[in-house]
């Protein structure tokens, strides 16, 4: 039988008003989730003011279907490490089929990380993109995540962690687990983190790695100068031929840096399309 839904004038003006959702919106948003009709494959409820207590509801009725949902984004919302931990009930379970999840601007601290981390571990083939960007992770965060990297069955693609007070303690668990699982990760974002030369060093054994597939490296506003572009652009040199996008706008980059990245990105032998800065 063909399922229609009828919006009148009023139900058009509720759904383009422009109030903000909250725990009790999610509330009724969650019944929806856990209609095991639901075919729902993207929510997005970024800023929104959710607390713990959405994230209740929220993560009860994916824990009953499970299996729909591939894209979930709480960026910008109180959700904390017990909203965290509640997510990550989710994703431990083997039919969770969730590809991306944003947590941008939320407040998690290690507590929050080793639930999260834990959770990939035990269900790591699914996730695809992960965001926790902005002041949550920090080194001993991204040593828990790098465990998750490290894992031969994880398929993560897209790891965001800009400004997350990373810094070459963390780079160096992060490039550890790289190298030894080098082939998955297509996007990282780094920007605005304390990785400075030596942290890039570290980064350019892993771009140097022939199963290296990365696409897209952001380190903008990271600190680097013209030493770190030289071990960046000699890993290139040596496996020129899947970096697309390079960014290291904002850093302490002189004449000579540019003038070694603007021969890589001339260079036909390599693949490289958008390289900033760029004078």
């Amino acid at each position: 039988m063909k399922c229609e839904i009828t919006i009148t004038d009023e139900g058009c003006v509720a759904l383009t008003s422009d109030q903000t959702l909250g725990d009790s919106e999610v509330k009724l948003i969650s019944t929806v989730l856990e209609n095991p009709h639901c075919k729902l494959e993207t929510l997005k409820l970024w800023s929104c003011k959710i607390t713990d207590e959405g994230c209740v509801a929220l993560t009860s009725a994916l824990r009953s279907n499970p299996s729909h949902l591939r894209h979930l984004d709480l960026s910008d919302n109180n959700v904390g490490d017990s909203g965290v931990k509640l997510i990550s009930t989710v994703l431990e379970n083997p039919h969770c089929k969730l590809e991306t999840l944003k947590l941008m601007k939320c407040k998690i601290t290690d507590e929050g990380c080793v639930a999260l981390t834990s959770a990939l571990r035990s269900n790591p083939s699914h996730l695809r993109h992960l965001d926790l960007s902005g002041k949550n992770v920090g080194d001993s965060g991204v040593k828990l995540i790098s465990t998750v990297l490290e894992n031969p069955h994880c398929k993560l693609e897209t790891l965001n962690l800009w400004r997350c007070e990373i810094t070459d303690e963390g780079c160096v668990a992060l490039t550890s687990a790289l190298r030894s699982n080098p082939s998955h990760l297509r996007h990282l974002h780094l920007s605005d983190n304390n990785v400075g030369d030596s942290g890039v060093k570290l980064i350019s054994t892993v771009l140097e790695n022939p199963h290296c597939k990365l696409e897209t490296l952001n380190l903008w506003r990271c600190e680097i100068t013209d030493e770190g572009c030289v071990a960046l652009t000699s890993a290139l040199r040596s496996n020129p031929s899947h970096l697309r996008h390079l960014d290291l706008s904002d850093n302490n980059v002189g004449d000579s840096g540019v003038k070694l990245l603007r021969e890589l990105r001339d260079d036909p032998h390599y693949k490289l399309e958008t390289v900033r800065p760029h004078r």
